[in-house]
């Protein structure tokens, strides 16, 4: 009977480590609820043969609805999460999002003026290296300002990755050399990419 009786005991914790539990419960709830809606944003990926069509009318020579090869099974999950390897739907939802935090976070905080030697397209989404550097920015900055990057990770997004990909892209001879330079005269152009040797 003495077995029993220690059985329905409730466990004491000591204080001190009361207040690492209860500061870790909400940290891991919070990873679990980010981690279910990446594993829902994964699956909704999945390419359905709506997104056998070609991409959306803007970028429809966009490798954009090149998804996970044919001969891949449905279950095997999206074969990347860049942004060039989406299907059609998938990309045209995952452009939404990507806009929604390059208009929001991205230049009203890292735009800076428009020049002759830093030009910028508002039709960004146009471009498509603009939309691949973008889109693998914002990966990184999802990845390194997240807590698990540890007090480091901005400064390594930052060192890493913002700067690199703001002077690819707003290099004179970049992807928006044919565009604005001047913010008072908005301008946007494609420029036309080399043609494939001939096989």
């Amino acid at each position: 009977m003495s077995e029993s009786a220690h059985e329905s005991e409730p466990v004491r914790i000591p204080d001190h480590d009361l207040d690492d539990l209860v500061a870790t419960v909400p940290r891991l709830v919070a990873e679990s609820g980010k981690q279910g809606e990446t594993f829902a944003r994964l699956t909704d990926d999945q390419p359905s043969e709506d997104d056998s069509e070609p991409a959306d009318p803007v970028h429809p020579e966009s490798p954009a609805s090149a998804s996970a090869p044919a001969d891949g099974d449905a279950n095997d999950g999206p074969a990347s999460v860049f942004i060039l390897a989406l299907g059609a739907k998938a990309y045209a939802e995952e452009l939404a999002a990507l806009t929604n935090w390059v208009h929001n976070l991205l230049l009203p905080v890292y735009g800076r003026e428009i020049t002759t030697g830093r030009p910028w397209c508002r039709q960004w989404q146009e471009h498509p290296e603009a939309v691949a550097r973008l889109h693998a920015l914002w990966l990184a900055w999802q990845q390194l300002t997240d807590v698990q990057a540890g007090l480091t990770g901005p400064s390594t997004w930052h060192r890493d990755h913002l700067d690199p990909a703001l002077l690819q892209l707003r290099t004179p001879d970049g992807p928006f050399g044919a565009c604005t330079t001047s913010a008072a005269r908005p301008h946007h152009r494609l420029l036309a990419a080399p043609e494939p040797a001939g096989v």
